[in-house]
């Protein structure tokens, strides 16, 4: 399994209790969906391991959970490293709602300006992340909000978005004329 065909779950936090369990931070929207995971890829330099493990308890965004078939000091010793789960495990999402590898390489469709190119990806910035599109060589930055994503069609692969006013206008000129 190659870390481009999962997606980031979270991270081996720090040991908990007496009995070898450990703390998972869930880097997740609905932690509650992941309460009877049994399993999940510890990246180990720049690898995939894969590793068996009971959820003992689940608060928030907080998982503790005790390993199988290693040690507790085996376990301590995967603190601090990234855990990944396979795309194919990700909940099916609808409507405007989508993950942001899911609709790199969507056309993006504006309602004023038409088609303004294609989305290469999704460029996630600690204060908003924002769409970079690119069309004819040169690069469109959009923000990733409600107001902005007005329809995400699957099927044709296509982003209708309403872009600020002028924002389009600003990287590439009035498309329309």
């Amino acid at each position: 399994m190659n870390i481009k065909d999962c997606f980031y779950l979270g991270k081996v936090t720090k040991p908990w209790g007496v009995k070898g369990q450990m703390v998972l931070f869930l880097d997740v929207d609905a932690p509650e969906e992941y309460a009877g995971l049994d399993s999940a890829f510890v990246e180990v330099k720049g690898k995939l391991v894969p590793h068996f493990f009971h959820v003992d308890q689940l608060n928030g965004n907080k998982a503790v959970v005790t390993f199988e078939e290693i040690s507790a000091e085996q376990a301590q010793s995967l603190v601090g490293h990234d855990l990944y789960l396979p795309l194919d495990l990700l909940p099916k999402l609808e409507g405007n709602r989508f993950y942001f590898h899911e609709v790199v390489g969507f056309k993006v469709i504006d309602d004023e300006k038409g088609d303004i190119g294609t989305l290469e990806q999704v460029i996630e910035y600690p204060a908003q992340p924002l769409f970079q599109v690119m069309k004819n060589g040169t690069e469109v930055l959009i923000p990733v909000i409600d107001e902005v994503i007005k329809k995400v069609d699957r099927e044709q692969k296509i982003l209708y978005i309403e872009a600020p006013k002028g924002l389009i206008d600003m990287y590439l000129g009035d498309i329309n004329k």
